[in-house]
């Protein structure tokens, strides 16, 4: 229940910071717009290019463990490790995305 409600608050917050970004003046509302959507598109490829990634790294740990069942554990790990790293660059994408769209 915690976790949500701290969901609902950053979620709220978000929102309450876009309604002051969206509410720019009509000479604004061209360089918004174009934040917005430089910032969809590397957002996407962000997180085509982490799915891709991550795909590959989860391919290679199986077929690893197949060849090799007793080094399952160590791969296990270091694919865990691995994907946490990838998913952590499509995070920072989006927090850079954010400041381009509310700075």
């Amino acid at each position: 229940m915690k976790r949500l409600a701290i969901f609902y608050a950053v979620f709220a917050s978000f929102f309450a910071m876009a309604t002051e970004a969206f509410a720019a003046t009509a000479a604004d509302s061209e360089v918004l717009q174009w934040r917005i959507i430089s910032s969809s598109f590397a957002l996407a490829i962000a997180a085509a290019a982490g799915a891709i990634s991550q795909g590959w790294s989860i391919t290679s740990a199986l077929s690893g463990t197949a060849r090799n069942p007793g080094a399952g554990a160590d791969l296990r790990v270091s694919m865990i490790i691995g994907l946490a790293l990838i998913e952590s660059l499509v995070i920072y994408t989006f927090v850079i995305c954010l400041i381009i769209i509310l700075g």
